[in-house]
Parts: C-alpha cells; sequence; structure tokens
C-alpha cells in the first residue's frame, strides 16, 4: 500500500483509465502523468537543489494546475498554492514567505505580478509554448528524492478570514489518511467522477477533492465555480462527486429550481460550512447526499456528522478535540439549554476548540514562528474556533475567537444567531458581528443576503424574531444590513472583518436600526446609487 503520494501516482503510471476532463479534452492516468513527469524533470534542471526546492503554482482549477500537483508529488519538491485573490505586496508576500523559487503563472492571472518585485524567483508561463517545448524535451524523470510520510507535499495558505493568511504545511499522510477515507466513506470508484471547482490552491479542494480521484482512480474535471453552471456541468461530465467549502450551496440554491434538477448523476457534495437548511434543500433539489463536517486547513480539529446529529450542532469530536477555556486552560463544562433550546450558561460553556493530544496532522506555517507559538500553547493546538458541547458531547460552533460580543453586561457569540437567522426561508447567507456600542460594549450587527426575487420588511424581521424561543432579547440585531452580497474569501467564507470595520452603515445595501430599548426596525439609510 502506498505510504506517500509519490507512491500513490506511481501505482497509475501505466493505467489507461480516464483522469482528467476538461472542455472537450480527456487525459487519461498514463497520459497526465507522463506530462506530470515531464515538468517535475524540466523544473528540477533549473531550479537551485541547495535552496528548498518550492514551486509556486498561481494558476486557476485548469488541467495545468492538476499537472503541477501531480508532478510536485511525482518529483518529490513542495508545491505552493498561491491564492489569486491576493493582491500587489500582499501577493508577493505569500510567493516569498513560502520562498518560492519558481512561480508558475498562467496568461490569466500574468497581469498580477506584472508590477511585484520577487527577487530569487523564477517567473514561468506555464501556458507559453516556450514552456510546452521545455516540458516536452525534458529528461526522464529522476525525482528530487524518495518521499517519506511526513513531508510536505504542499504549502497551503489559511483563508485570511480573520488575519494575515499563513502558509500551513500539508503532509502527504495526510493527504492520504483524507482520500482514502472519503473513498471508503462514499464508495467511490473508478466509474465515479469528480468535479473540482473549488480552488485548487486551497485545502479543501485538496483534501476533501483531488486526492478523492487520486486515492481512487477515478476521473476529475477541473471547472471555475459558477452556481448557474454548476448542475450543466455536473450533466456534461456525468460528475457523481463534488466538493464544497463555505457558502457554494446557498449560491446554487439561490437559483429558480426547476422540476427536472434531481436528473443528474450526482450521488455526493462533500465539504464544510453549509448551513443546515442548505444541506437538507440541496440533497433534496438535485437528489444526493450531502454531508457537512468540520476541519481546518491544519488539520488538527476534525469533528464529523453522524447519524442522529442534533440540530445546530457540527457533529462529533475526534478524539482528543475538546472545549476549553483559554484563560484557566481547563476543559469548558458542558452547555446547559432551557426548554427551548436556548444557551443558558454561555460564559462558562463556549470555548476554544482545541486538540488536547498536540498538533494532531498540523505540521507547522512554514516560516512563521510566532503563529506558530499562538497555535501550540501548553502542548495543545488552539484553533481560534469558538464551541461548546452539550451533555452527549455534540459540538456547536460559536464562530471564530473574534466573534465575542459583550451586550448589556452578557457574552454572546455569533455562530448561534445566525443559525436562528438563518431559518428565515428568505435569507440565503448571514453574517453575524460585534459593532460599538454608543457607551460601553457592544452591539449586535447582522449583514443579509437575501434570496433571488426575495423580500423582506423590517415588520416580517420582527415577527420572526419574536417567534424564535430561544433567541435572547439581547441577541436581537441592533443593526440589520440588507445588502446585494457579502465579501467573502476565494473560498466563500465571509470576511467579517471588512464588515465589522464598516460599522452599523449600509454599505451597498439597506441599513435597518432597532431602537435601543424596543423591538421595532426603522429604515436608516436608503439603498446606494
Amino acid at each position: 500500500m502506498a505510504e506517500n503520494v509519490q507512491q500513490l501516482l506511481r501505482g497509475l503510471l501505466e493505467d489507461d483509465g480516464p483522469a482528467v476532463r476538461y472542455d472537450d479534452r480527456s487525459w487519461t492516468w498514463r497520459e497526465h502523468l507522463a506530462e506530470a513527469s515531464s515538468e517535475a524533470s524540466a523544473l528540477l534542471a533549473t531550479v537551485d537543489h541547495a535552496r528548498p526546492v518550492h514551486v509556486g503554482a498561481l494558476l486557476g482549477n485548469t488541467p495545468a494546475m492538476l499537472r503541477s500537483m501531480a508532478a510536485a508529488a511525482l518529483g518529490g519538491y513542495v508545491l505552493v498554492g498561491i491564492n489569486d485573490t491576493r493582491r500587489g505586496p500582499a501577493l508577493a508576500a505569500d510567493v516569498l514567505r513560502a520562498e518560492c523559487q519558481v512561480l508558475l503563472v498562467d496568461a490569466e492571472h500574468l497581469p498580477l505580478i506584472a508590477d511585484l518585485d520577487l527577487p530569487g524567483v523564477q517567473v514561468v508561463e506555464a501556458d507559453s509554448p516556450s514552456y510546452d517545448a521545455l516540458v516536452a524535451g525534458a529528461a526522464p524523470l529522476v525525482p528530487l528524492r524518495e518521499v517519506e510520510a511526513m513531508d510536505t507535499f504542499m504549502m497551503i495558505f489559511t483563508s485570511g478570514t480573520s488575519g494575515e493568511p499563513k502558509a500551513v504545511q500539508v503532509a502527504h499522510l495526510m493527504v492520504l489518511f483524507a482520500g482514502l477515507t472519503l473513498v471508503d466513506k462514499f464508495a467511490i470508484t473508478r466509474d465515479d467522477l469528480v468535479y473540482l471547482s473549488m480552488p485548487l490552491f486551497h485545502s479543501n479542494a485538496l483534501l476533501a477533492g483531488w486526492t478523492v480521484a487520486a486515492c481512487s482512480g477515478a476521473p476529475m474535471a477541473p471547472a471555475r465555480f459558477s452556481a448557474t453552471g454548476l448542475l450543466d456541468d455536473v450533466r456534461r461530465y456525468g460528475a457523481t462527486y463534488l466538493n464544497y467549502v463555505g457558502k457554494p450551496l446557498a449560491y446554487v440554491l439561490a437559483t429558480p429550481e426547476h422540476p427536472d434538477d434531481a436528473d443528474n448523476p450526482l450521488r455526493v457534495a462533500f465539504g464544510n460550512e453549509a448551513s443546515e437548511r442548505d444541506i437538507e434543500e440541496f440533497g433534496r433539489r438535485f437528489g444526493c447526499t450531502v454531508w457537512d463536517g468540520f476541519g481546518s486547513t491544519e488539520s488538527a480539529i476534525i469533528v464529523t456528522r453522524e447519524p442522529g446529529t442534533p440540530s445546530g450542532s457540527i457533529g462529533q469530536p475526534y478524539e482528543g478535540v475538546a472545549v476549553y477555556n483559554s484563560e484557566t486552560v481547563e476543559e469548558c463544562p458542558r452547555a446547559v439549554f432551557d426548554e427551548h433550546g436556548a444557551l443558558l450558561n454561555a460564559d462558562d460553556a463556549v470555548g476554544e476548540l482545541v486538540n488536547t493530544q498536540g498538533a494532531g496532522y498540523f505540521q507547522g506555517y512554514y516560516n512563521d514562528a510566532s503563529a506558530n507559538e499562538e497555535r501550540m500553547r501548553h502542548g495543545m493546538y488552539w484553533s481560534g474556533d469558538l464551541a461548546y458541547r452539550d451533555a452527549d458531547g455534540w459540538v456547536y460552533l460559536a464562530g471564530r475567537t473574534a466573534d465575542w460580543m459583550r451586550v448589556d453586561g452578557e457574552n454572546l457569540a455569533a455562530a448561534p444567531i445566525e443559525r436562528i437567522l438563518m431559518r428565515l426561508e428568505v435569507i440565503s447567507r448571514v453574517a453575524v458581528y460585534a459593532v460599538p456600542d454608543e457607551q460601553v460594549g457592544d452591539q449586535v450587527m447582522a449583514a443579509l443576503v437575501l434570496r433571488d426575487t426575495a423580500t423582506l420588511t423590517p415588520a416580517a424581521l420582527e415577527t420572526f424574531l419574536a417567534e424564535q424561543a430561544d433567541l435572547s432579547p439581547k441577541a436581537w440585531p441592533r443593526y440589520v444590513r440588507v445588502a446585494p452580497d457579502l465579501p467573502s474569501t476565494a473560498t466563500n467564507k465571509v470576511i467579517k472583518r471588512e464588515l465589522a470595520a464598516q460599522g452599523p452603515t449600509a454599505g451597498d445595501g439597506v441599513l435597518w436600526v432597532r431602537e435601543a430599548r424596543g423591538t421595532s426596525y426603522a429604515v436608516a439609510e436608503p439603498a446606494s446609487v
């Protein structure tokens, strides 16, 4: 059995089964991996082997990116996924922090680096005729090294929703573990097809998508995510499995429903951060199983949904994962609920998700000692995610550590309020965050995106909130922004710090304000023109 991705792909070198489909082109595994081997050989001939052999990839979801991923595995060097939503000095800093000797870039992304200072970095146009000729003429591959299980396969930057992105070192073993687990869980075979529309520079695409194809020998279809085009792609390619992260299910569900939506080959959608409503609705509408889990890019905290997972919970944690008070460094008491399901002891029960056994699969952030020290404290991994557990051990997310709000002397967490707001059918996406109180502490603000063609009035929102028995009066948003969209990362995660920095304003939407001690909302600011 393969012990790393290098060995795994070597087992497919002479496989004539389908590997990649893209538009009207296709490659067998033999063809795909022959190209990858040639690319690895060509790049290894140009780099300094005395320096870390790190190859950056500023590429879209294309066969070129898939080739570069396979090339890194076969060649025994590290591929660095570069986030194509970064700009200017921030983009340059990512490339340099990861010590990339080579930066592969395609024509679409070449303008992003036109004016950047990248000392010591060889920029290679990966879709140019000269590069094609270089790869085609490469000598037979002699790998940089025979890979070991805990060697880094890829460096992947965190999403940056709560700070500057950091380069996570993803080990070969973690890639195999994730892929083999999902292949077994969903009975993926060579007759399936893996649809890859999440950014391939991100961990979700690697650990919930690409590795599923590699571990099963199933073909894969890379694509740019489109809410309106996803179903057409699923039908065109015969996709049976797809991965997602963030809010793409909500985007798809916001499109008009058609009677034949379930007439498609999709069996499984696997990912994380979808709302309960979207999980159920996507499965019903498209006739597939949706399985939502929880795991960070660092892979140190894993929580899985199981049969019987209660409403609002993300599932049961892996062994060693617990909820701790960061000040006392003790495990938090279990949550206590009232008869309506409202959390009664948030101050005590809400804490930070930690791995008490250490770093798990987390290999550390590359070239970032201070970030590693912040994550690894008291011999445990601290995730930065707030959560609480009920008496039976089920985990409920409460947001990020920055999502604590102090309202009228009471601590509130954002995620439970978001879950309640998502019960309102007309809402497609929501973000809850703190804005400063006029006197002291915080006020709750919510930014809402409505479903296409849906409407919501201040009075209707008030009626809905009043009907939610598990919503504390202090958790009623003081400010509500009804917006056309929310700022988000390339992986569809809302960037709350941008919303919070704007304060209680309408932005490009409409602002509703509730009286300080009342329940009625009134329009405070018209839509921007």
